[in-house]
């Protein structure tokens, strides 16, 4: 008789930390070029037009890298919260509180105005690891499942957002339900183009600095320790909960500066709609990542050319834009099951059978 069964790997091989991203790509746009052909549409085109129009002009360029910056701030936020196994499904929250604080601060008319942009972003880190903290509490001091109250979070913040943009932080002036813009000072600065701000650069150098944060300091040790072994770390003397505790500040910080790019860079102001599912996203984007901070990086700007690409694909094929929903998903789920057998590899074995004579 022949069995299957999953055996753990020893140690997983190098090349497979690079080569299984790649694969759950490829692996996804298989699977899913069923629902193009289904849709009536060739799938080659309809691909083509999926991937390569955002590189038709340098303005769809620039928006692509636009697009890609909270990506990277939310893909880093749950990158750093999963190393130390707080399971944070917040970002969006998180993502809204910084957003908030930026909008507020880039209001304020008595603060100097080379402070803003600063103030902001600092505000914006405050913000989002505030939010981030309270479910790390909960986990460490009552052993609240934290996928719940990160997810809970959410749609507590939001409500609460969309209640003040209904009331005090209505605009004035338009009286929609927007809250009033910022100061001129307070909107980053254009590095090119019309859309290329500053927030941009900044989300690519924070990804080397997240990886730097990871890989070659104590505290980055200390994170992926608790993640891997809390009962190993905590028999060597490290503060599990501290730890757990300071990787949920540093997750929503990030996700924070999401908020704080999209309303310093994009919008001028807080909107309802500020965030397009990019704490979501960030779940996605960090598991496609491995969650590597360098890996971050090209598995936000593959998003973001299916996002934008998604309306073109559309446009040309007849094909629904919901594909790059679709492809977000699919690719979840295909790098899940690929890193179960990057941990593990399937072994065939030969069971012998014994037979009694009765």
């Amino acid at each position: 008789m022949i069995r299957l069964r999953l055996e753990r790997r020893a140690e997983t091989p190098a090349w497979m930390h690079v080569a299984l991203p790649v694969l759950a790509v490829i692996a996804t746009l298989i699977l899913c070029s069923a629902l193009v052909a289904m849709a009536g549409a060739p799938v080659l085109d309809a691909y083509g037009f999926l991937f390569l129009s955002t590189f038709q002009t340098l303005y769809d360029v620039q928006d692509t890298l636009v697009k890609a910056s909270p990506l990277i701030w939310t893909g880093l936020a749950v990158a750093v919260a999963f190393r130390a196994k707080f399971w944070n499904i917040g970002a969006e929250g998180q993502l809204i509180a910084g957003a908030m604080a930026a909008g507020f601060i880039g209001q304020r008319t008595w603060l100097p105005a080379p402070t803003l942009i600063p103030l902001m972003f600092l505000g914006a880190m405050v913000a989002g690891a505030a939010w981030a903290l309270i479910p790390a509490l909960l986990k460490v001091k009552l052993k609240v499942d934290d996928v719940v109250t990160t997810l809970l979070f959410n749609s507590i913040l939001l409500y609460a957002l969309m209640a003040l943009l209904e009331g005090p932080w209505k605009d004035p002036v338009s009286n929609y339900p927007n809250s009033p813009m910022i100061r001129e000072e307070a909107q980053f600065p254009i590095l090119a183009g019309d859309t290329l701000h500053m927030g941009v650069a900044i989300s690519f150098v924070a990804a080397i600095v997240v990886w730097w944060l990871m890989e070659r300091t104590t505290l980055g040790f200390s994170i992926k320790a608790v993640g891997a072994n809390p009962r190993a770390a905590a028999y060597s003397g490290l503060s599990v909960a501290r730890v757990l505790l300071g990787a949920a500040a540093i997750s929503g910080a990030l996700a924070g500066l999401a908020g704080a790019g999209e309303v310093g860079g994009i919008r001028y102001q807080v909107v309802s709609d500020l965030s397009s599912g990019y704490g979501y996203a960030g779940i996605v984007i960090a598991t496609l990542a491995d969650l590597n901070p360098l890996g971050v990086i090209p598995a936000a700007l593959f998003f973001a050319i299916i996002m934008n690409g998604a309306d073109a694909m559309s446009h040309e094929t007849n094909v629904p834009v919901y594909l790059a929903n679709v492809i977000q998903g699919v690719a979840l789920l295909t790098m899940v099951g690929g890193r179960l057998f990057a941990s593990y590899r399937l072994r065939i074995t030969r069971a012998s059978m014994e037979v009694s004579r009765g």
